[in-house]
């Protein structure tokens, strides 16, 4: 199969994982896929092929005769899709882009505009997997799963290519932040790896976001309101109050680039209990910390004007920005130019404004910058990926990997 085929048969497995869950994987369905690659993976001769007891799978190609002694290269990728749209029953349809509109489903009559999507305007010309419009693609990431395979794959029937040791590992649970969290580094064996979780053609990146998590909790008093002077004390209203404490120009609607931000994920309560959850980005260290330091003295003013105990606050570091850790390994991003260069693509290289398996990886031991895969409009129904990408994203892996 090339990856074409290899992605088509894969975004037919719901693989959705759950922020609430506390289990390893999420959601044991992301298991049924890890099954199926490791098969695959095993049938095209790779060694030690398997899916641990955390829904993690692992293989290894040898290196050709004469590049043993060449350094051992991971690549990456994730199982699992995003819980913030639908992700089962996927139908994906592959349309020749003309210009103009996409109707994705006439009969619910959605639509993905171009006046809206500007990105299409680039694609004029080309094949596009589209979805029906009722769910997300799963190109984020099962395009890089389907883009390694067919990588590997052509390595293995083409042993007159010559390349060290490759190692393959596919996680589940990136995308709500514990893709990371059970990987054997160690038994992956790989000294350097890359991700292949990125978006448009040409997307090269080694730096992102440093990113914590905030869990605020607000106790309040519930009197009736019939005789509730000077004695209610409304927890839904103190979060309001904590919420006017930030600034309202450091929210993801109004930053780009390495700005960070402030963004409310989540906010419920009544008079009694509100509860909070946010999350704090920045390229920047010195600034992340800042920006922690200035939600911890939210919560100490609200605690000083209320009384102590009224504002808890729980809040942890996700993940770090992966720079430090690849620069002193900046060959690996020349190796990316260079490949991606030899097939005609013109490298991009932006900071991530999110974060990856790598970002966690590379302060594990393993650096590990993160690749394009050539999608568009992740985590939605308008989400999409030209045919020639998943092609194109193929043969750079190839061309990363030779010796």
């Amino acid at each position: 199969m090339n990856a074409v085929e290899r992605f088509l048969k894969y975004v037919a497995y719901d693989t959705q994982s759950d922020e609430h869950s506390q289990t390893t994987p999420t959601t044991e369905k992301q298991k049924a896929l890890g099954a199926e690659l490791a098969a695959e993976l095993s049938q095209m001769g790779l060694h030690n092929a398997h899916m641990d007891e955390y829904g993690y799978v692992y293989a290894w190609l040898p290196a050709t005769p004469g590049c043993e002694g060449i350094p051992c290269v991971g690549l990456i990728a994730h199982m699992d899709t995003s819980p913030s749209a639908p992700g089962a029953e996927v139908k994906p349809r592959i349309v020749h882009y003309g210009g103009g509109d996409i109707v994705l489903n006439e009969e619910k009559q959605i639509v993905m505009r171009a006046a809206e999507f500007e990105s299409l305007a680039s694609y004029v010309g080309q094949d596009l997997i589209v979805t029906d419009g009722t769910t997300l693609l799963g190109a984020d990431d099962k395009a890089g799963v389907a883009e390694i395979m067919s990588a590997v794959e052509y390595l293995a029937l083409h042993p007159e290519i010559p390349h060290g040791r490759i190692a393959v590992g596919f996680t589940p649970d990136e995308e709500v932040g514990s893709g990371a969290d059970h990987f054997d580094v160690a038994g992956f064996g790989a000294a350097v790896a890359y991700t292949v979780d990125g978006g448009e053609l040409g997307e090269l990146e080694y730096e992102n976001f440093n990113a914590a998590s905030a869990q605020i909790t607000i106790h309040g008093v519930n009197i009736h309101p019939g005789s509730a002077k000077n004695k209610m004390r409304s927890a839904i209203l103190m979060a309001v109050e904590l919420v006017n404490l930030f600034p309202p120009a450091e929210a993801p609607a109004h930053t780009e680039g390495r700005e960070g931000f402030y963004h409310l994920c989540d906010m419920s309560g009544d008079e009694t209990t509100a509860t909070l959850s946010y999350i704090i980005r920045d390229h920047d260290r010195a600034k992340f910390e800042d920006r922690k330091a200035f939600l911890a003295r939210a919560v100490d003013y609200l605690n000083a004007k209320y009384g102590a105990g009224t504002v808890e606050l729980e809040l942890k570091d996700s993940y770090y920005n992966m720079r430090e850790q690849i620069e002193p390994h900046m060959y690996l991003i020349h190796r990316a130019r260079a490949a991606m260069e030899a097939v005609g693509i013109t490298p991009l290289e932006v900071p991530i404004r999110g974060g990856t398996d790598g970002a966690r990886l590379s302060y594990m031991g393993l650096p590990c910058p993160n690749l394009c895969t050539g999608g568009v409009n992740f985590h939605g129904v308008h989400e999409y990926i030209p045919v020639d990408a998943l092609h194109k994203m193929t043969d750079v892996l190839i061309h990363l990997v030779k010796a």
